[in-house]
């Protein structure tokens, strides 16, 4: 098939023409620099793109089955931040709901466009980087904002749940606002289906969302889509594009370009069988441990384990899967992590034989209890506490001050607090038990 992108990388490599543009290596050392190019004739621009770019965009948005597909050099950060500014830009109301596990990309955009979040807590169980969202608390939070521009919400989450998002889109559509999924760990869901309907979030009434292509696709670093499946959302041509140029580098990597654009050849010709051997392994895998381990409900994308039933931490389980020369996504006090999108099933399989080898001591290691976590106050906006003079404290003496900007190790990029909000005790033992011992507040 023809691909853009690569085709003319590949030739400009081999014509032997002078480099004289950037980048300074000019093609020179490491087998990629000879693709690794800038705006020069011919290479399209990829913020006002109308040739090659654009030609590859197109061929992406016909797989996904999107009104549009924009490509992102910066990942799925640019996206979310231009999906955003989509929705408030041209509007009187700055009021938009979200789901609370976001992450830390959405709390910074809504600083630098000065959002005004009518917040929505999951139920959470053991864990603030997943829980339960349900249409009914979106529409009760859509209530309480009055009349937002959009919802926000993140399906699927870091720890693989998914979230019902044609319920949630149907809430949203009948109070006339648009809804946004951060789908950065779903853009394999394309080709997985459910009662023969892929589960991406295009398929079940999501206006925008973003996919970060390369957690999921054989896709380097940095490349997402934004994809936009509500014609109205872009009140002219380039709209998005403009958007996305004030948020993103004016050098976006045509090494990154050039992956999305390889990537379409892979997911036209491979990927649904790929990833159908990928599920049949996963469930499998899922099934077999499920008597011993506490693996949690979710995408088959994901494996992940709830430790402490088994006597470990979540930290403890991916030091000794180490051991296994296996290196997990993710891991904190409660839960370990592992990616399995890109896997073949014999390495998927050996994961589950790795786990089933591990003996359990059965030692009760505390589970925290986070059902009744109690939201935080808000003592101002978070560009207001963002903007505002700041110091670096201690998180023990953190009670009762307002939060500054967010803190969050990433991964997961799940902030327990947001700027302008006043820690509580609560919070605080939270943030130590993710390993955050020093926060910055408000002078």
């Amino acid at each position: 098939m023809r691909l853009p992108i690569r085709d003319f990388t590949e030739s400009y490599a081999g014509s032997g023409i002078i480099r004289a543009h950037m980048p300074g290596h000019k093609g020179r050392g490491d087998l990629l620099n000879a693709f690794d190019i800038t705006e020069i004739k011919g290479a399209d621009s990829l913020f006002e793109a109308k040739g090659i770019i654009a030609e590859s965009e197109k061929k992406t948005s016909e797989i996904f089955g999107s009104c549009k597909t924009l490509y992102s050099a910066g990942g799925s950060t640019l996206c979310i931040y231009t999906m955003l500014a989509m929705c408030l830009m041209g509007s009187s109301s700055r009021k938009v709901v979200a789901a609370r596990n976001c992450h830390r990309a959405f709390l910074n955009v809504c600083v630098m466009l000065d959002a005004e979040v009518e917040w929505v807590y999951p139920r959470y169980e053991s864990s603030i980087v997943s829980g339960e969202i349900t249409a009914d608390m979106i529409e009760a939070a859509i209530t309480r904002a009055g009349e937002p521009v959009c919802v926000y919400i993140t399906s699927p989450d870091y720890l693989g749940r998914l979230t019902p998002i044609d319920d949630i889109a149907k809430v949203c559509h009948r109070h006339g606002c648009r809804l946004l999924v951060d789908n950065a760990h779903g853009a394999y869901l394309r080709f997985i289906n459910e009662d023969g309907v892929p589960l991406h979030p295009l398929f079940h009434g999501a206006d925008i969302c973003c996919d970060s292509a390369h957690k999921t696709l054989p896709v380097l670093t940095g490349g997402a889509y934004l994809h936009i499946n509500d014609p109205s959302a872009e009140k002219y041509e380039g709209y998005a594009k403009e958007l996305m140029a004030m948020f993103g580098s004016s050098s976006p990597s045509y090494l990154i370009l050039r992956s999305l654009d390889s990537c379409c050849d892979f997911m036209e010709n491979e990927a649904a069988e790929h990833f159908a051997k990928m599920k049949k392994a996963s469930d499998n895998v899922k099934s077999f441990l499920s008597p011993c381990w506490t693996v949690e409900d979710g995408e088959c994308g994901k494996l992940t384990i709830l430790a402490p039933p088994s006597g470990y931490t979540g930290n403890e389980l991916a030091e000794i899967l180490r051991g296994w020369d296996i290196e997990c996504e993710y891991s904190d006090n409660t839960h370990t992590v592992l990616m399995l999108t890109g896997l073949e099933p014999s390495e998927i399989n050996a994961i589950g034989r790795a786990l089933s080898s591990i003996p359990q001591p059965r030692i009760r290691v505390p589970l925290p209890d986070l059902s009744g976590l109690a939201p935080l106050r808000r003592a101002m906006s978070m560009r207001e506490a963002a903007m505002a003079p700041r110091e670096f404290i201690s998180v023990d003496m953190a009670a009762g001050r307002i939060c500054g900007t967010a803190l969050s190790c990433c991964p997961p990029g799940i902030a327990a607090a947001a700027g302008g909000e006043i820690f509580s005790e609560e919070i605080i033992n939270i943030l130590k038990n993710y390993s955050i011992f020093h926060v910055n507040v408000v002078k």
